[in-house]
């Protein structure tokens, strides 16, 4: 096994860019923050390449760096250590994570200028890169979960940084108590597999005897993925994720492109050898996942917020990750993980620079031909380049390769179904709609905006340009390193992404079925799914923009009218989910813990307990305090009172 020795700083630099400036939040400089902000995560992620680079340089099949940090406790047979482990899926990763880590923290140093917590929030979204890539470096299910524990409590931080207002700071606690519920999942299925195999690290249990407790791996990876619905907003715990825009918009932009929801997805891939002798757990993964996928897209249709329709957009394309891993394709999920993680930030950021411009406003209703604004033209046309991507625009766009890879793994896959692909398939349809829909109601058309506000626009500094254009140009061409072999074949391109992830899943490779005729029958196939996929996005793209550009008088009548208005209302409410939970969990807890846990478990028997202990003290007090007096003369009498007493008691 190989060693760089250098490995721990990955993670440990933005740990101490955390400190730093949690110490010297309101005491340094702020151009102090930001320059160590942003320097620890930039130098972060300048040593994740540089030991991607001596990776790539080893042969192929090991392609394995291993650093020892310290071991952290050994207790019986448990001995956990912080190694630090690099092998081509954690190389990505690591890049992405730093690499659109520090964009993020770039963007933020304009975004957040003038916020007075200027130095905490630069704390905690150091603390979040340390958690993430604490969580995607460990090589034992420990330390994924000690970073994966830390991405929560940051999101809890972050979500409500401006706790100030209740609604924000409400948000922040849901998301912790929504992801502890996962959490639990999590632990019972490491447990578990602890209390099976008698180890906690992962290239251990790859090698562990899963055929001899088929039914104890497929409990392990139901409770696991358990853990990931919460960590990835999948149903029924993806309640949480579109609550999470109350944060900082760049917080929004690393929480749900390059951060934590893709920590379930990784760990799924990181444990593919252990899901890929579970196939009922792996068809559970892909249902959820297809599900989730096209439930969000139905609610990002009708939602008014540029912020919201993007979060249910992320609960969408998690889905699509999930339908990847779930049918075995785990190279499919990590590559549409990677591209989600460059138009969604670009998205993201964009919308912060639209909401900045306009003073704060996130209702689209009050937005409109904002590619025209003075100062708007790079943010136009990165948005337009990310929408382009998540929409798949064939052959030039990012999104078009990871999905479409997706949705042909869904379709022609062992362990997929036609089912699962149509579901993929509207969901492509549906989020092309969608997005176009934001769109144009954003970018194009009359004006809508208060005359005030845009008289008076903030417009966005270099800063801002900068990080915006790098992800609109990594949302083009940030694809081509997973072209499909039959097409980039064509044109002398190889897929490079598959080539690079092979070492990591050839434990768990993905399969054709048979049934669709062998080689000849699943060339035709792919050859069909190919013209379908090329068909989608352009349908979708094509619908959305003739809606809202020529029918929106149309629209607005289905809207109010009818069963279409009850669809649409339905789907403005979110499916009246939230109510739901509040109704079915919320309130009873809240009830029972009002009604038993405070008025008699602790108000009667607690404080009954402790205050009747109390009444006693003082009742002996009371009765002890008669004696005491400070009389010497009644001390005196006492004393010969007793020793008569006790003579006499002698003499008796």
């Amino acid at each position: 096994m190989h060693s760089l020795g250098y490995l721990w700083l990955i993670p440990v630099l933005p740990l101490f860019g955390a400190i730093f400036n949690g110490l010297f939040a309101y005491r340094a400089p702020r151009r102090l923050i930001a320059f160590v902000g942003c320097g620890t995560v930039f130098v972060s992620f300048l040593l994740a390449v540089a030991a991607t680079i001596s990776l790539a340089r080893l042969p192929h099949e090991e392609r394995v760096i291993s650093d020892l940090f310290y071991t952290w406790f050994v207790s019986g047979p448990l001995s956990i250590e912080f190694r630090f482990h690099l092998d081509p899926l954690s190389a990505v990763m690591a890049l992405v994570v730093t690499g659109v880590g520090f964009l993020i923290h770039l963007y933020s140093t304009e975004y957040m200028r003038d916020d007075e917590g200027f130095g905490k929030y630069f704390a905690y979204i150091n603390l979040f890169l340390f958690s993430m890539c604490v969580l995607i470096l460990s090589d034992n299910l420990v330390g994924l979960f000690l970073g994966w524990e830390g991405v929560g409590l940051c999101s809890y931080l972050l979500i409500g940084f401006w706790y100030q207002d209740p609604e924000k700071a409400d948000a922040g606690k849901k998301a912790f108590i929504v992801n502890r519920i996962g959490d639990a999942g999590f632990i019972f299925g490491m447990s578990l597999l602890f209390a099976a195999f008698g180890t906690t690290s992962i290239p251990a249990l790859a090698h562990a005897p899963f055929a001899a407790s088929p039914a104890l791996v497929t409990i392990a990876c139901l409770a696991l993925f358990v853990g990931a619905t919460g960590k990835s907003a999948q149903i029924p715990l993806y309640v949480w994720l579109p609550d999470a825009m109350a944060g900082p918009t760049p917080v929004s932009a690393l929480i749900h492109a390059a951060t934590m929801v893709t920590a379930g997805v990784y760990m799924i891939a990181r444990l593919s050898f252990l899901y890929h002798v579970a196939p009922t757990a792996m068809g559970v993964v892909a249902a959820i996942g297809a599900l989730t996928a096209l439930w969000a897209a139905l609610i990002a249709f009708t939602q008014n917020d540029i912020k919201k329709v993007l979060a249910y957009s992320t609960v969408s394309q998690l889905g699509y990750m999930f339908v990847a891993v779930g049918v075995g394709a785990y190279t499919a999920g990590i590559f549409h993980l990677m591209t989600h993680a460059f138009f969604k930030a670009c998205l993201f950021l964009g919308s912060g620079a639209v909401i900045h411009y306009l003073h704060g406003e996130q209702d689209i209703r009050k937005m409109g031909a904002l590619k025209n604004m003075p100062g708007m033209k790079p943010v136009f046309y990165s948005w337009i380049a990310a929408t382009l991507a998540i929409s798949g625009l064939p052959f030039v766009t990012s999104g078009f390769f990871s999905k479409d890879e997706i949705l042909w793994s869904a379709l022609a896959g062992e362990r997929g179904s036609v089912i699962i692909y149509a579901m993929g398939a509207v969901t492509a349809i549906f989020t092309a709609i969608y997005m176009w829909r934001l769109t144009v109601l954003t970018f194009f058309g009359e004006s809508r905006v208060d005359h005030h506000v845009a008289a008076h626009p903030h417009k966005p500094g270099w800063a801002i340009k900068f990080v915006l254009s790098t992800l609109g140009v990594l949302s083009i061409v940030g694809g081509w390193i997973g072209i499909p072999k039959f097409l980039g074949g064509a044109v002398g391109i190889p897929n490079v992404l598959e080539h690079w992830l092979e070492p990591v899943f050839h434990a768990a490779p993905f399969a054709f079925a048979e049934s669709w005729g062998g080689e000849h029958g699943l060339h035709a196939l792919e050859m069909k799914a190919f013209v379908v996929g090329l068909l989608i996005p352009l349908v979708g793209i094509g619908i959305g923009v003739f809606l809202w550009t020529k029918k929106r008088d149309a629209l607005a009548r289905l809207a109010g009218g009818g069963a279409t208005g009850a669809v649409y209302r339905a789907s403005l409410g979110k499916f009246y989910v939230d109510e739901i939970y509040a109704a079915t969990v919320v309130k009873p807890i809240k009830n029972g813990s009002e009604s038993l846990l405070w008025k008699v478990v602790d108000v009667k028997i607690t404080d009954g307990f402790v205050n009747a202990l109390a009444r006693v003290g003082k009742a002996i007090g009371e009765g002890v305090r008669a004696i005491q007096t400070g009389d010497i003369h009644v001390y005196a009498f006492s004393i010969f009172a007793g020793l008569a007493v006790l003579v006499l008691w002698l003499l008796v």
